[in-house]
């Protein structure tokens, strides 16, 4: 059966190398002049790396190419850094596994290595897709390049193919919020033990910071703040939240300074304005952030992508051409409920961290009332597929 994937970032690549090695012949369709990733760090959830490990891809998150999380006590601390719900990383590991920060350029090498040069086809954007009952027509520059059985869509937050399926949706909504990300070498004799794998809030402005240890030594850090306009370039964004978190933990505008303007990246916080009717619209289906794209606030972006991979290549494996409708709407039943379930979450998680004032103040209280047993097990809920 012929199969095209129509984006190559982490999630397309995935499903490629999937579906490639159940036997189908795979075309990867990408708009960009290669294959590549560009970005600072990312953290792959367990879910994420038990749907890497089904699709024979855990080795991207292991073995010297990605490094599991240490157990260590996470949660969500103050701008100070003192504890506000404070989780047991490690029970939770023992629970239902360990995440991994791994770089993203890396882990999309290591994800792509197994892909045969001759399913890719780069420079090439796909503008349109035309169903018909024996196949998928694929446009691109007004012509026809190829024909399929099945069609992935996995063309990114901005898919302009989600646009001409569903012409009806309102597409993406900005947010109000600033995401910066950086990573740089530990600087040395500077302790950040107790802010690794966690999260912290400031009631007073609603911005937040995160810290990730990332292989040989390395950190990922991201913040989240308001966003007052265009989004600023990253030396100017730097030097705002510099000037933002200035009497935070020490360590916080340390990291940020110590991160070069050139390995910082900007980007202005978007989601789904709505959840998508279906994943599934006969022979075709979309995936990752084409298909759920949510708010970075649970870190499960990248995950999701894995697990909509592992499934449709599970749903797809030993399908015929005349079964690929059928299949794909078990996929689409399996994976939109848990997917928005997790839009709706991140969404009310990035409501609760923004707040300011006395909403605030009640959070933090609240929040400090929470035990920790209770804390751990939540964790280990969301990090259970």
């Amino acid at each position: 059966m012929r199969v095209v994937v129509v984006g190559a970032g982490l999630g397309g690549v995935s499903a490629a190398v999937g579906l490639c090695r159940a036997g189908h012949e795979v075309v990867l369709y990408e708009r960009g002049a290669e294959l590549r990733e560009a970005g600072t760090g990312v953290v792959i959830m367990p879910n994420g790396v038990r749907a890497l490990d089904a699709l024979g891809l855990g080795d991207a998150v292991r073995s010297g190419r990605g490094e599991e999380t240490p157990a260590a006590t996470g949660g969500l601390r103050d701008w100070r850094g003192r504890p506000l719900l404070v989780t047991d990383a490690g029970e939770a590991r023992r629970t239902v596994g360990a995440p991994a920060v791994v770089g993203r350029t890396e882990l999309h090498q290591a994800l792509r290595a197994p892909l045969p040069p001759e399913s890719v086809r780069t420079g090439t954007a796909i503008e349109r897709l035309d169903p018909a009952e024996s196949g998928v027509a694929v446009i691109s520059g007004g012509e026809r390049v190829d024909a399929a059985d099945a069609v992935i869509v996995a063309d990114g937050i901005g898919s302009t193919l989600r646009v001409r399926l569903f012409p009806g949706h309102p597409g993406l909504r900005r947010v109000g919020r600033l995401d910066l990300r950086g990573t740089l070498p530990a600087p040395a004799g500077l302790d950040v033990t107790d802010l690794l794998a966690g999260i912290l809030v400031d009631r007073r402005t609603g911005s937040m910071f995160g810290l990730f240890p990332l292989r040989d030594g390395g950190l990922y850090w991201f913040t989240d703040s308001a966003l007052h306009g265009t989004p600023p370039a990253p030396d100017e964004a730097r030097r705002q939240m510099l000037s933002l978190m200035a009497d935070w933990h020490p360590a916080v505008p340390a990291l940020i300074e110590a991160t070069p303007p050139a390995d910082v990246y900007v980007d202005a916080i978007a989601c789904l304005a709505r959840p998508l009717p279906t994943y599934a619209l006969g022979r075709i289906a979309l995936l990752g952030d084409a298909a759920h794209a949510m708010t970075p606030d649970l870190g499960q972006g990248a995950s999701q992508a894995f697990e909509d991979a592992a499934a449709i290549t599970r749903h797809l494996e030993d399908a015929g051409p005349s079964q690929v409708a059928e299949r794909l709407r078990r996929y689409d039943a399996e994976r939109r409920p848990r997917a928005n379930r997790l839009m709706a979450q991140a969404s009310r998680q990035s409501w609760l961290t923004s707040r300011t004032g006395a909403t605030a103040w009640l959070r933090d209280a609240a929040l400090r009332a929470i035990p920790d047993r209770l804390a751990t097990r939540q964790l280990a809920a969301l990090w259970q597929a």
